[in-house]
């Protein structure tokens, strides 16, 4: 059981497999944004300290086996990730809105002062 994580007074191992598929299937996406979309991924888990075992991403989704703790539901880390990495990812990329096309990235207001 060396595999296991503990809590407090608990010792778990909760691995969940999750495929994550853009609106539309958007193929160019992966294609081009690979690499980058790996490190947004990575970086949210970190911060979240859920341990990515395994991850691969297909020309349309992408797959990742994850270990969560049990103090945080699925559906609270699903809303985290797909809500910071598609910022994220606009952030970084909103000049390549041919490749995005439309795509809902959620809307960001910037001001400015001058």
């Amino acid at each position: 059981m060396s595999s296991d994580n503990s809590l407090s007074h608990t010792r778990w191992n909760c691995k969940y497999h999750i495929v994550f598929i853009p609106k539309y299937r958007r193929k160019l996406i992966y294609g081009k944004l690979r690499r980058d979309i790996g490190a947004i991924l990575r970086r949210l888990c970190e911060m979240k300290d859920v341990e990515i075992i395994e991850a691969h991403a297909m020309p349309d989704h992408i797959h990742m086996l994850v270990k969560i703790p049990p103090k945080m539901s699925v559906s609270y880390f699903m809303g985290y990730l797909k809500g910071k990495s598609s910022l994220m990812i606009h952030d970084r990329h909103a000049n390549q809105s041919t490749i995005m096309g439309t795509a809902h990235f959620g809307q960001k207001v910037t001001m400015s002062v001058q």
